[in-house]
């Protein structure tokens, strides 16, 4: 009984004109089925009652990746990684051949927002993690940056792994210049012994001026040993030290 249904069901189709379904490697065209162009081709002329399919090989930057009966091949997708093109932030994993289309993976520093099979339509930049921050895991193809926040006495500058205590100054004999926050470590620097500046201000000042004194000491002697024995030589020790403040106090 079942194969009497079929037999009158495909006597109808044919007197009616419509043709059977195709097979797995064919496409129909009108009341033809036309058998399919492989993967890198596409129909160039549909095939006739006389006439088989006539596939030509894909242009460059095109493809078909599997048997089929189009007449034009699907353009390669192209990987786009400036921003603000759709699907930026990508780079080639695999380029583009007349079997296969191109497939992208994220740029270094990037993830997938998008994944599709093997690969990406399209990805954005890691999250930075701000001052005070750590990161916390870091960012993969398909996942983002999680930072985390540093507490108690411990900092980041958002680039470290984890957070660092503060330098302690007092335990390499310095003092603190600045205390710390979660952002950046305490500075340190040497003690300043205030007793010991004052001390060398006044040496220095004493010094100096003993030495005005005994400038103008050996300037009023000169003059007035002058003014006593004109014209006659002074001792030699004498006169080297006038030689020396000469050019400092000797006047008429």
């Amino acid at each position: 009984m079942v194969k009497l249904v079929i037999i009158v069901l495909m006597i109808l189709l044919t007197v009616s004109g419509v043709s059977p379904a195709c097979g797995r490697a064919e496409y129909l065209i009108g009341q033809e089925c036309c058998p399919m162009c492989g993967p890198g081709y596409y129909v160039r002329e549909h095939c006739t009652k006389f006439t088989s399919t006539t596939c030509v090989p894909c242009p460059s930057s095109t493809y078909t990746d599997a048997p089929n009966g189009l007449v034009s091949c699907r353009s390669c997708t192209v990987c786009h990684s400036i921003y603000p093109n759709i699907g930026a932030g990508l780079r080639v994993k695999r380029a583009c051949s007349s079997t296969s289309d191109t497939v992208c993976e994220p740029l270094e520093g990037h993830y997938c927002t998008d994944p599709i099979k093997d690969g990406c339509r399209g990805a954005v930049e890691y999250t930075k993690c701000s001052p005070g921050q750590y990161i916390n895991q870091t960012g993969t193809a398909s996942t983002d940056t999680v930072c985390g926040d540093c507490v108690g006495d411990t900092y980041s500058n958002g680039s470290f792994t984890s957070c660092r205590p503060h330098t302690r100054c007092e335990l390499i004999g310095l003092v603190v210049l600045r205390e710390g926050s979660s952002s950046y470590d305490t500075d340190c620097g040497q003690r300043q012994n205030t007793v010991a500046i004052v001390a060398g201000i006044i040496a220095g000042v004493a010094v100096l001026a003993a030495t005005c004194g005994a400038v103008a000491f050996i300037c009023n002697r000169r003059k007035r040993t002058r003014k006593a024995q004109p014209g006659k030589n002074v001792h030699v020790s004498y006169h080297l030290i006038i030689v020396i403040i000469k050019a400092y106090c000797y006047h008429d």
